[in-house]
């Protein structure tokens, strides 16, 4: 695999794919609140190195959205605004996954992640051009 990154657009379209799947769970009668929350991250995650590739920057292999945005917020200071919905996707990368993980109320979790995903994606769009 060379070192360049996707093209801005193919890491908004894997993206949308993760928004397909959340927006599906959403509307699902017996809702996966693990699976929601992963895939929320997912799609912060894709627009935020979909934001680096466009602005040329080679976006990190990592899962830590709290660190994707600080590199973000080199060219647009407004993003850094979001920190804290990516402290809280952050996690729903990994451990929300497993057995062993707890959470209190998982509907809630899982519809907090949705919002604060729908915030970043959001956020990204407006600062990329869409053609």
């Amino acid at each position: 695999m060379s070192g360049r990154s996707p093209d801005y657009r193919a890491w908004l379209e894997k993206a949308d794919e993760d928004r397909l799947c959340v927006a599906n769970e959403l509307k699902a009668d017996r809702k996966p609140w693990s699976v929601i929350c992963f895939c929320a991250q997912q799609a912060a995650e894709k627009h935020l190195k979909a934001f680096l590739a466009f602005h040329g920057a080679q976006p990190k292999k990592i899962h830590d959205l709290r660190v994707l945005l600080m590199d973000c917020g080199a060219f647009d200071a407004s993003l850094v605004e979001l920190e804290n919905d990516c402290l809280l996707l952050n996690s729903c990368a990994v451990d929300i996954r497993y057995p062993d993980t707890q959470v209190e109320d998982e509907e809630s979790m899982g519809r907090t992640a949705a919002a604060a995903s729908d915030r970043i994606c959001e956020a990204v769009r407006q600062s990329l051009p869409l053609t």
